[in-house]
């Protein structure tokens, strides 16, 4: 077998299965564990995959930090699908707990109260989005605020939500990664997630497929400390059969 077709094979078990082992290659190509790690390092100089700890994954789990209008122009199918199924949840005369994020954007776009709707929002769009309806009481968490994503973090934030309690916390996230946890980009932002899901009697976690087996900077919680996943039908199947496996519930946007 040539280098070429060892390059074809693996990038063939990664975009069917997302990671594979070393061990894994080294059976499925029959040649030794050198060969197979330089393989892999060539794989990821040219961004084709990304290692850790004796695996390679498909994309790099690693989030950066980027900016709400670059976020805004991915997925945007999918997320918008999330929302919709999300916004499905809210009950009559409901109340509920919207963070940040371009996911939950997507929410606040499909959101059509019934009678009365009272929104806890960390996200100056969100509030922007829903102040369109006079049936939605909107309360706008303040504090300092993330450019990147327009939204509000910090101390002051922190002390609002202490008063506060909530059927439902909407949570958009950088990384869902079965091992670590739910995962941001910055450590305040974090932070205020887990005081979220302190005031939350269900938290439920809107995510595109791309975040599943990633991680941004700072955990926000263990994966346990989620009720609900909604993603988009992007998702693998061994992803799905993870979720069902671990007792939390799953809906699949179509």
């Amino acid at each position: 077998m040539t280098k070429e077709q060892r390059h074809d094979l693996i990038m063939e078990e990664l975009i069917k299965h997302g990671t594979v082992l070393v061990s894994d290659l080294v059976e499925l190509l029959d040649v030794s564990a050198v060969t197979v790690r330089k393989d892999l390092t060539e794989l990821e100089k040219s961004d084709k995959l990304y290692r850790s700890h004796g695996r390679a994954v498909l994309i790099n789990p690693y989030i950066n930090n980027r900016s709400v209008n670059e976020k805004e122009k991915l997925a945007t199918d999918e997320k918008h699908a999330i929302g919709r199924e999300a916004a499905k949840l809210i009950t009559r005369d409901d109340s509920i707990c919207i963070a940040s994020g371009t996911t939950v954007h997507a929410l606040a776009r499909c959101i059509q109260p019934i009678h009365k709707l009272t929104v806890v929002s960390a996200s100056l769009p969100v509030s922007n989005i829903l102040s369109q309806h006079e049936n939605i009481d909107i309360l706008q968490l303040g504090g300092m605020l993330r450019h990147s994503s327009l939204s509000v973090v910090g101390e002051f934030s922190t002390r609002i939500l202490e008063a506060c309690s909530f059927s439902k916390l909407y949570l958009g996230v950088d990384g869902i990664d079965f091992d670590y946890g739910i995962t941001t980009t910055e450590m305040r932002e974090a932070t205020l997630n887990q005081r979220m899901i302190a005031a939350a009697q269900k938290t439920i976690v809107l995510a595109d497929s791309s975040k599943f087996g990633r991680r941004g900077f700072a955990k926000i919680a263990d994966i346990d400390a989620v009720d609900l996943i909604i993603t988009d039908a992007g998702v693998s199947p061994k992803v799905v059969k993870k979720v069902e496996d671990l007792g939390i519930e799953l809906i699949v946007a179509g």
